[in-house]
C-alpha cells in the first residue's frame, strides 16, 4: 500500500516556455537566439521559461453506506463492514492528502463517529453530494459511491422506484461535468449496477477485505 500511495504523488514538472516575464532561462531558445544574432537575423527575445508542478486539478467526494446492514461483522472477524470501509476511505484520504489536495483531520474525525441504521436512499445522497462539488473549481470533479448493496427505503415498496430515482440523480449529476463511480460489494450488483451507473462505472468488489486495497488504486486509475 505504501509503494501504491507514493506512486500516485504528482511526478515530474511541466516546463512553459516563451512567458513574457520570467526568472528562469531557457538554455535551448538562448541558444536559438545566439544563434539567429550571429546570423544576422532577429532573434526571438523571448528566451525565459517557467517550470510548472504537475498536480491533478480534482475534487473527490467519497459516499459511504450507512444502512443498518454494515453493522453486520465480516465473516470471520471482529470488525464490522462498516468498519472496513471506513478503514478503505482513510487509506484513500491519506493517497489524496499525499498529492496536496486536503486535510486529513477532518476526514478522520467524520468516519470516527459514523453509525450504520436505516435504509439506503442514493438518489438523494448523489444530488446532495452533487450540490457541494459543483461548487468546486476543479477541472474534474469524482463522486465515488461505496454500496452495501441497492437503493432501498423502508417508505418505498417498489425497488424499481429507487433504481430509476438513482439512476436519474447520476444521470443530472454527469450534467454538471460530475462522474460518479459505484464500488459495490453486493454479491447481487450485477443486477441492476451497469443500469443506474453506467457499463463503465462500477465495480463489484466480491471480498469485502479488498477494498481497502483497491480504492486507492481504483482513485488512482480514475485520476490518471
Amino acid at each position: 500500500m505504501k509503494f501504491l500511495l507514493d506512486a500516485m504523488q504528482p511526478q515530474g514538472v511541466q516546463r512553459i516556455r516563451k512567458p513574457e516575464d520570467e526568472d528562469e532561462i531557457d538554455i535551448n531558445a538562448a541558444i536559438s537566439s545566439f544563434t539567429d544574432i550571429r546570423m544576422g537575423q532577429h532573434p526571438d527575445p523571448r528566451v525565459m521559461m517557467r517550470a510548472v508542478r504537475k498536480v491533478r486539478d480534482i475534487s473527490v467526494l467519497v459516499l459511504l453506506d450507512l444502512s443498518e446492514s454494515t453493522n453486520n461483522k465480516v465473516n470471520g472477524h471482529e470488525y464490522s463492514v462498516l468498519d472496513l470501509t471506513g478503514q478503505a476511505t482513510v487509506l484513500l484520504a491519506d493517497a489524496i492528502n499525499r498529492v496536496g489536495i486536503l486535510s486529513q483531520s477532518m476526514v478522520f474525525v467524520r468516519i470516527a463517529g459514523m453509525t450504520g441504521q436505516l435504509s439506503t436512499r442514493m438518489g438523494a445522497a448523489i444530488r446532495h453530494a452533487s450540490h457541494f462539488l459543483k461548487m468546486q473549481h476543479s477541472a474534474k470533479k469524482l463522486l465515488l459511491v461505496i454500496a452495501n448493496g441497492e437503493p432501498a427505503d423502508v417508505d418505498v415498496r417498489d425497488p424499481q422506484y429507487l433504481r430509476f430515482d438513482t439512476k436519474k440523480a447520476v444521470e443530472e449529476a454527469g450534467r454538471s461535468g460530475i462522474l460518479t463511480f459505484c464500488v459495490s460489494f453486493d454479491s447481487y450488483a450485477d443486477q441492476y449496477v451497469s443500469r443506474i451507473f453506467g457499463m463503465c462505472n462500477y465495480m463489484v468488489v466480491d471480498h469485502v477485505m479488498r477494498l481497502p486495497e483497491r480504492l486507492p488504486m481504483l482513485y488512482a486509475g480514475l485520476t490518471r
